[in-house]
């Protein structure tokens, strides 16, 4: 590290960058009606696109960042990354139709993925141990609060110079932090500790993991949960919105319910080495399929009003709360077996599960009719295709002798 730079700066340095994702998504929020009606008014649901183009376009860069770092530098790639991100914000702020849009918000996921992978192996390249943890840990901190409070700087600047000036926040928030990174930080990976990128072994790894039942059985599943987020997060402010009437609230909302599921991440470290990742996954899983379930009975049988409108805050925050029991110890899971190729089967699983999670959330948010049917119904899809293939996922653990091949 830099001898003039502070670990409490290297942490907020390291947290700016990984909070790129968060707020690139989430200010969004609050101005997904201006853009439906400005856009595509004939067609609202398609502003959703905003989202999942930018997830999409996210998920595809996490395939290459980190191996591209390992060979041109940490600092290079995420300056690249920044210079994409930027050139995409410019463009979306220009763009006079959905389609342009669209294309540009992709390529802002793709820049995006520099800052969010690559900054992580920073961590790695100049910390080991409990240390490192140590550092996650406050960096976590970070990026769990950015989401919460994403919405509301989004308002703050659409309230300054409309929905397109939130593109313009995002290119000052780019430059900021990329201004701060390579005046405070040092290129943390020497050149003689570089490796070259082969394309060859991006393949080798994916064949290697798709050959291992618990691998194969881990994305698939964290595929379906990412999908289960990314069409809570794409159509929860139009459910405020056209449902509920309470679009003046929603920020306010989606804060309490962001800072009440940063807590699950803790509730989870606390209790896995003591009942395992499967079980609690398990369970996980469980408790939020009979919520939903009963969510789904709810709306079917016409329940409205104020009841109504605090049940499906409840569903969703237990939506939101899962993931801090299945994506983290799914990914582990997964893992295990492949220590030799951590970094690369990071990437691959990181860019399966991403851009599967993104086209199919993409189609169930397309289907929203101004009901939250098509939310509930397709999360309970989501959550029954997934079950099945825990609870394999979970026999493969069991001694060969028992285990129904």
């Amino acid at each position: 590290m830099s001898s003039r730079i502070s670990q409490s700066e290297f942490v907020a340095i390291m947290a700016m960058m990984v909070a790129t994702v968060a707020f690139s998504i989430d200010s969004m929020l609050p101005a997904m009606p201006q853009i439906a009606q400005d856009l595509t008014p004939d067609a609202p649901n398609r502003a959703q696109l905003i989202l999942s183009s930018f997830i999409i376009g996210m998920g595809v860069g996490t395939l290459f960042t980190g191996p591209l770092s390992d060979t041109f530098g940490r600092k290079t790639i995420i300056n690249l990354g920044a210079a994409l991100y930027i050139l995409g914000a410019a463009l979306a702020w220009s763009a006079p139709t959905m389609e342009l849009m669209v294309a540009a918000r992709v390529m802002q996921g793709i820049g995006a993925a520099g800052p969010r992978i690559v900054s992580l192996a920073i961590v790695r390249d100049l910390y080991a141990g409990r240390e490192m943890a140590r550092i996650v840990s406050f960096i976590m901190i970070v990026f769990t609060i950015v989401p919460a409070l994403a919405p509301f700087l989004g308002e703050l600047v659409i309230g300054i110079g409309g929905w397109r000036g939130i593109f313009i926040s995002f290119i000052v928030f780019a430059l900021v932090s990329n201004l701060w990174m390579n005046t405070r930080l040092s290129e943390p990976l020497p050149e003689a500790q570089r490796r070259p990128f082969r394309t060859v072994a991006l393949w080798h790894a994916l064949k290697e993991m798709m050959s291992l039942p618990m691998v194969r059985g881990s994305v698939y599943v964290q595929a379906m949960i990412f999908s289960l987020m990314f069409t809570s997060i794409s159509l929860i402010q139009p459910t405020f919105d056209i449902v509920f009437g309470r679009s003046a609230d929603f920020a306010v909302f989606f804060f309490v319910i962001g800072l009440f599921c940063a807590t699950s991440s803790m509730v989870n470290a606390a209790f896995v080495l003591r009942y395992g990742m499967r079980a609690i996954s398990t369970l996980a899983l469980v408790i939020t399929m009979i919520l939903t379930i009963a969510m789904l009975a709810l709306t079917l049988a016409g329940i409205d009003g104020p009841l109504y409108f605090w049940l499906f805050v409840g569903w969703q925050t237990a939506i939101f709360y899962q993931m801090g029991f299945t994506i983290g110890n799914l990914n582990a899971l997964a893992m295990e077996p492949l220590g030799h190729i951590a970094g690369l089967a990071a990437s691959v699983m990181g860019a399966i599960a991403t851009v599967s999670g993104g086209i199919i959330a993409t189609l169930i948010a397309l289907l929203f009719d101004g009901t939250t049917l098509a939310q509930i119904g397709g999360s309970l899809v989501l959550l029954l295709l997934s079950f099945p293939v825990l609870l394999w996922m979970r026999g493969l653990d069991r001694p060969a002798a028992t285990r129904k091949e």
